[in-house]
């Protein structure tokens, strides 16, 4: 047996994707170069590790107990890694945050300098929508999650970062009146919704029901991503956060339809659950936050009305 380190870090992102195309993805390789890294290790075992069927596939018995061997070598070597830097007085460890995912626009910003600074931590991301985001507070399996929504039924504690403003956005190619319209200009538009338990789903039918107005439902889609680019193409409107459509507003790609009561006003926080006992890097990051975060929001988000 001659593997690397490297071999059991691909072989396991092989068999947690279940994809050898996805598994490149996240370790940024190429498929070649991680199918060249399978079959290599592949060639020091007599039994299959995996098998194709229908071009799809599959982890065979022994290969799942070799991913547990795996990921155990791994993590001990990651420990090995932890110890060394924590003897050299590094911050080591593991920093699990959860955002919701038009969060995506907004944490980079928040993490890149403490991330920089302290070479040994590890970021743990999971960018998914409000629901999940919440499950995974409240089971406590992250140090912090970014919401623009607090939640109502979990007891937590949080840091107000900064503005998050929503407004009615179209494709440049729709025609309205000039001038502030009424809020009815819904009712005569198109809406591309957000799936269910997406935080800007919540605040805009909050704030389609308030005004008790009765839109055309176009269609729903999944991520902030897929709306903007439904939007774009002209298959309706929508309700966005505009810190997702900074670059698309510039170059004139999508307009903003002022509407009375529009912009929806919220705040991006850091949220974690009352009387949580921090790790020494969730404690650094909670304090790099609050000395930071003005800073911060100066120098990346000046662009963002108050």
């Amino acid at each position: 047996m001659n593997y690397t380190l490297h071999q059991l870090k691909v072989f396991l992102k092989i068999t947690q994707n279940k994809s050898i195309t996805k598994a490149a993805i996240e370790l940024h390789l190429s498929q070649p170069a991680v199918s060249i890294q399978l079959k290599n290790f592949q060639d020091q075992f007599d039994v299959p590790l995996t098998e194709v069927i229908g071009r799809k596939l599959y982890v065979t018995d022994f290969g799942k107990e070799i991913a547990l061997a795996s990921e155990k070598i791994l993590n001990e070597v990651h420990a090995i890694n932890y110890k060394t830097m924590a003897f050299k007085g590094q911050l080591t460890g593991k920093l699990k945050i959860s955002v919701v995912s038009t969060g995506k626009y907004v944490i980079p910003y928040f993490l890149s300098d403490f991330l920089k600074q302290n070479q040994g931590v590890e970021l743990i991301l999971d960018v998914t929508n409000k629901n999940k985001v919440l499950k995974n507070l409240e089971r406590n399996e992250v140090d912090f999650s970014l919401v623009s929504v607090l939640p109502e039924t979990i007891e937590i504690e949080n840091v107000e970062l900064m503005p998050n403003s929503l407004y009615l956005i179209a494709n440049i190619d729709q025609n309205v009146g000039a001038g502030i319209q009424d809020k009815k200009i819904l009712e005569t538009l198109p809406i591309i919704y957000r799936e269910q338990g997406s935080g800007t789903r919540y605040v805009m039918e909050k704030f389609i029901d308030n005004n008790q107005l009765t839109v055309i439902k176009k269609m729903v889609l999944t991520g902030n991503e897929a709306v903007k680019q439904a939007v774009l193409a002209g298959l309706g409107c929508s309700i966005m956060p505009i810190i997702g459509i900074k670059n698309e507003l510039n170059n004139g790609d999508l307009q903003i339809i002022p509407v009375k009561d529009l912009p929806i006003q919220s705040n991006w926080n850091l949220i974690w659950l009352k009387g949580k006992k921090f790790s020494p890097v969730a404690d650094a990051y909670l304090n790099f936050i609050l000395k930071e975060k003005t800073r911060i929001i100066k120098q990346t988000f000046n662009w963002i009305k108050h």
